[in-house]
């Protein structure tokens, strides 16, 4: 069945068919499918189908889904936190009681209240962009430091361990007859040069701090004011799950100190930005300092680079793979992409001494 004709089915499984004014594509999500759903009275949805080859119980997406937004909501403007400095998406109810529409091909969708006069970045420019994120993903994991991470459903086992990567890298290359390419080249000697690193965190993790994590802080996550100046809103939350603090505070400075993005005209632009890192650490220490150990104080450094070493074995594996996982507008972006990464891993590794020097000297008070 087409998709659009399912998303109209999923539309007036929660609105009458009369109200409903137009439903859109809407982002760029490289998973699932976006619509915006907009009534006549001129309210505003976001009507999402859940990737089934991607997450093979969206039930239970939902489930987690369910119970993250209704703890940021009950605590949204509690624990010192200004309600409109961080606005928490909700999931809606359809007629029936259910939060999810099933498609005869047994698709999930799911609609969720859309955050008006919002904007996305891809990438952040400047230090105040990353002081924001930074501030908000501290927003984000203290509101929900009280939720039991136990009580979530792993819905993607293994998701950010990356020696299950690795692993599946290894038996993915191995299978390979044909001669790499020279630009796979460098991501086959990439990988082998720093393999060695990638039980860091799962060797330390008695130490570091485990929470209810967003598992995908990448920029283009969070939701910005119309003057792209504050950030009010951290969406996307297929991949809340029980995970380690340094999971998240990872990949978003991964994504956050790279101001070309995941898809700039030239892998030789790519540069990790020492002054964003400071911005972002400022940012979230100022709410969320007390939730990190001395443990992962000491690790952020290397579980940044640990992220992006991982994102890029990711999009590495799906391009020998035949790009099952992430979707490509072009081909070949899925080894672009990995290029990419292992580009921005290698230039945080000539600047390791001078990051831990920032988190060495960061505090709340000189925030």
């Amino acid at each position: 069945m087409d998709p659009l004709n399912q998303s109209w089915q999923a539309a007036i499984h929660f609105f009458n068919k009369t109200e409903i004014k137009s439903l859109t594509h809407f982002g760029a999500g490289n998973i699932n499918d976006t619509w915006l759903l907009c009534l006549h009275n001129n309210s505003k949805f976001i009507l999402q189908r859940i990737n089934p080859d991607v997450f093979p119980r969206p039930d239970k997406i939902i489930d987690n889904m369910r119970l993250v937004t209704a703890h940021l909501s009950k605590n949204d403007g509690q624990k010192g936190i200004d309600k409109n400095k961080f606005q928490a998406i909700t999931l809606c109810q359809a007629h029936d009681g259910t939060h999810y529409f099933r498609a005869a091909d047994n698709s999930y969708f799911r609609l969720i209240t859309y955050i008006p006069d919002s904007i996305t970045l891809q990438a952040a420019k400047n230090n105040s962009h990353a002081f924001e994120l930074g501030k908000n993903l501290g927003t984000f994991h203290v509101l929900l430091q009280d939720l039991d991470p136990e009580s979530l459903y792993d819905t993607l086992p293994g998701f950010h361990i990356t020696p299950q990567y690795l692993h599946l890298y290894d038996q993915v290359s191995r299978s390979l007859e044909q001669a790499a390419r020279p630009d796979e080249g460098l991501c086959y000697n990439f990988i082998e040069k720093y393999r060695t690193m990638v039980p860091l965190l799962e060797d330390n993790q008695n130490s570091l701090r485990k929470i209810v994590i967003h598992g995908d802080p990448k920029v283009a996550n969070f939701l910005f004011d119309q003057s792209a100046k504050s950030v009010i809103s951290l969406i996307d939350l297929d991949t809340v799950k029980p995970g380690l603090l340094l999971h998240d505070i990872g990949d978003a400075l991964r994504s956050c100190c790279n101001p070309d993005g995941e898809n700039p005209e030239k892998n030789s632009k790519v540069l990790f930005v020492a002054e964003f890192f400071r911005s972002w650490f400022k940012g979230y220490l100022t709410v969320a300092d007390f939730l990190l150990t001395d443990k992962d104080r000491e690790l952020i450094v290397a579980a940044t680079f640990l992220m992006t070493f991982e994102l890029g074995i990711r999009f590495f594996t799906d391009h020998l793979s035949g790009n099952i996982y992430f979707k490509e507008r072009v081909p070949g972006q899925n080894l672009q992409r990995a290029l990419v990464q292992f580009q921005l891993a290698a230039s945080l590794a000539k600047q390791q001494k001078l990051l831990e020097e920032i988190v060495q000297q960061a505090h709340p008070e000189n925030t």
